[in-house]
């Protein structure tokens, strides 16, 4: 049995040990939290390459004490030749999941790191060298990291779909397969394109040499991205939702992230609130919950600026009573509505001056759109997927505009006087999973660790699923999964330490600097303090 971990100056949770023990590094060289963060990001770019990388998008939130938590938003939104004329002129009624065709949309990691850096130098005396940050993924990806069974399943998975693309085989498959787990992964062409970030800086990603070679080899591939999309784009700033739950202020990330269904659910459920954690009335009313909030989300997330209805709108006392008075306690309303896919890696930062980061990183598939660029090695992502072809739809492609993310970092200030970050990868799954690590843990008052361990669920699709029933570790008993069953839910048993529950972590930094960890056993990470 895992159990909760503690430190007194530092803290960070990865999904891959190795990204974890790189921002640990930057801490005990006296860096920051958002320092460290940017290390652990780069590091996991590269040694978890099928579920994020320098061609993807991030967010952050960030908590310094005294202030109001900090939102940046690092999407890139759809290229200017991206149309849906462009797209029904080569015969498709929807953008393909694969290929240059779903490489539409310009990524915004790499500008990420730089508007984090900025705030970190500006205002929380930053001072690494990026050269010092990017130490670890450089190194990895030229020398080479052990390849994890996750790397290696997804390689196995999805080879058919992915093996014929632009740069696949040449970079993740050894002679044609996928690489044995513990094998040597190197990627010497992003070690080369991290050196030069390293020396010329971030921005080169996109207005630089590198921004021309990353457009010259999406031109050649047949995406519409071109050099003009990169240099025009910039991070932004944004400011973080926020709700009351049960005596505790919880913030999320706005649209386009699915951010405010991950509020909903959490403010309907505690207006349900089950007696006991687990059991029948608890899953059933988190579920019932999760599809009032993905009723709203499905409806009408999307771009800010195409949002006919603002995002707190729907956070109002009376608005969420409404939605909580929609659950039946006791029946499972219909089922499905639209889901989405998508892989992500999330993680979190705290150091000893009491600042704590939760930030998400992804490449929305695994392997996102497959394709990767022949110089720079980047695999490019393929969120402009979740775009439709239907002008009509709440979502449509539109030059410009930013597509809709299942990924949102998640942070608490708590009743007690505690800072949580907490967060997990799995597309649909993400808002369910952080409703249970939270409840179990703030709600119910279960140990850090045993609320991320703990049997979940999962209603929808996520990971590369295609079923939209609702999924259950076998760890949940069978009386409860009857119980699930007669109440009309369509239950579906998966493996005791399922990965498609995604890989979870929280952090939660106490008014006497205690800093406490926990990180998913169905991940490769790992809890990192001092």
């Amino acid at each position: 049995m895992l159990e909760t971990l503690r430190a007194t100056k530092g803290m960070v949770i990865a999904p891959h040990h190795l990204a974890a023990s790189a921002g640990l590094r930057v801490l005990t060289d006296g860096g920051n939290a958002i320092e460290a963060m940017v290390a652990a990001a780069a590091t996991i770019a590269v040694v978890y390459p099928h579920m994020n990388g320098l061609g993807g998008d991030n967010f952050w939130l960030i908590h310094t004490p005294g202030d109001s938590p900090r939102g940046i938003a690092s999407c890139g939104p759809a290229a200017a030749m991206a149309t849906i004329d462009h797209y029904q002129e080569q015969g498709f009624n929807r953008i393909p999941a694969r290929g240059s065709a779903a490489a539409l949309t310009v990524a915004g990691a790499v500008a990420g790191w730089d508007r984090a850096l900025a705030f970190s130098r500006s205002q929380c005396g930053g001072k690494l060298p990026l050269a010092r940050l990017l130490e670890d993924a450089i190194d990895y990806a030229s020398r080479g990291a052990p390849v994890t069974r996750s790397q290696h399943d997804n390689t196995v998975q999805k080879l058919a779909e992915l093996r014929d693309l632009d740069g696949f085989a040449e970079t993740f498959l050894a002679h044609g397969l996928a690489p044995t787990i513990g094998a040597r992964f190197q990627q010497p062409r992003l070690a080369a394109t991290l050196e030069q970030l390293a020396h010329a800086g971030v921005a080169d990603f996109y207005r630089g040499d590198l921004a021309r070679s990353i457009a010259k080899d999406l031109e050649r591939v047949g995406s519409p991205i071109r050099l003009a999309d990169l240099e025009s784009y910039r991070a932004r700033d944004v400011q973080p939702l926020s709700t009351r739950v049960a005596g505790n202020t919880v913030f999320n990330l706005p649209p386009p992230t699915q951010g405010l269904a991950s509020l909903l659910l959490l403010a309907i459920f505690a207006r349900v609130q089950a007696k006991d954690a687990d059991g029948f009335d608890f899953i059933h009313r988190i579920v019932e919950s999760t599809k009032q909030a993905f009723l709203i989300r499905d409806s009408h997330v999307t771009d800010p600026a195409y949002m006919s209805t603002e995002a707190n709108d729907f956070l109002t006392g009376d608005g969420l009573d409404a939605l909580a008075a929609e659950v039946d306690l006791k029946r499972a309303a219909p089922w499905p509505a639209t889901s989405s896919g998508g892989d992500t890696v999330w993680l979190t930062a705290a150091d000893d001056d009491g600042r704590v980061v939760s930030f998400i990183q992804s490449i929305f598939f695994e392997f996102g759109s497959g394709v990767v660029l022949k110089d720079s090695g980047v695999c490019w992502q393929n969120r402009g997927t979740s775009f439709s072809l239907n002008k009509t739809a709440t979502n449509p492609l539109t030059p410009g505009r930013y597509p809709f993310h299942t990924i949102q970092p998640a942070l608490a200030h708590l009743g007690d006087g505690r800072v949580m970050a907490y967060g997990t990868m799995g597309g649909e799954g993400q808002p369910q999973t952080q409703a249970a690590v939270f409840s179990r843990h703030v709600l119910y008052g279960q140990e850090l660790q045993h609320a991320v361990t703990a049997p979940r669920w999962l209603l929808g699709r996520t990971w590369g699923e295609a079923t939209t029933s609702l999924k259950v570790e076998s760890r949940i008993d069978d009386a409860t999964r009857v119980q699930l069953t007669e109440a009309g839910h369509d239950v579906e048993v998966v493996d005791a330490f399922d990965p498609i529950m995604g890989h979870a972590g929280a952090l939660t930094l106490d008014t006497d600097g205690i800093l406490a960890g926990a990180c998913d056993p169905r991940s490769d990470g790992s809890v990192a303090g001092f």
